[in-house]
């Protein structure tokens, strides 16, 4: 990528553009890097060096890389719903996991839920416990 023009307003504005798409990448983080990425495309565009335009094969790159990271945010969606179905299929089995202090307890799974990008939580009695700290799977009998 080339850099925005610097002077009285250029870089000024630039930076204006970056915290406001570093902000709705906090806001949204589903959402925030596609939309980042195109704003900050955008707004290269906006303030770029007139006499020195932005290489077209460079933009073409660019392009190409929102491309790219779309269809990652497709893929990570797709690999969140794996996780959710492969959590989903725990339910009503008999698991020994380690809880906070370290011991090992044991129980029956009666829910399984996903919370946005973190791993699947297991509802076992009145706890919750986290897939990675599942030690032993087991049929119920």
């Amino acid at each position: 990528m080339t850099s925005p023009i610097s002077g009285p307003t250029g870089g000024a504005e630039a930076a204006k553009a970056l915290a406001a798409a570093k902000s709705a990448e906090t806001k949204s983080k589903s959402l925030g890097d596609k939309d980042t990425f195109m704003k900050l495309l955008v707004a290269q565009l906006k303030y770029q060096d007139p006499t020195k335009p932005a290489d077209s094969t460079a933009f073409l790159a660019q392009t190409a890389q929102f491309t790219q990271v779309e269809k990652l945010e497709d893929m990570i969606a797709m690999l969140q719903s794996q996780r959710m179905i492969g959590a989903s299929s725990l339910v009503g089995k008999t698991v020994t996991y380690m809880d906070d202090t370290g011991a090992m307890q044991t129980g029956v799974i009666s829910a399984a839920k996903l919370n946005g990008d973190s791993e699947p939580t297991l509802k076992v009695g009145n706890t919750d416990v986290q897939l990675s700290k599942v030690t032993e799977i087991r049929q119920t009998a």
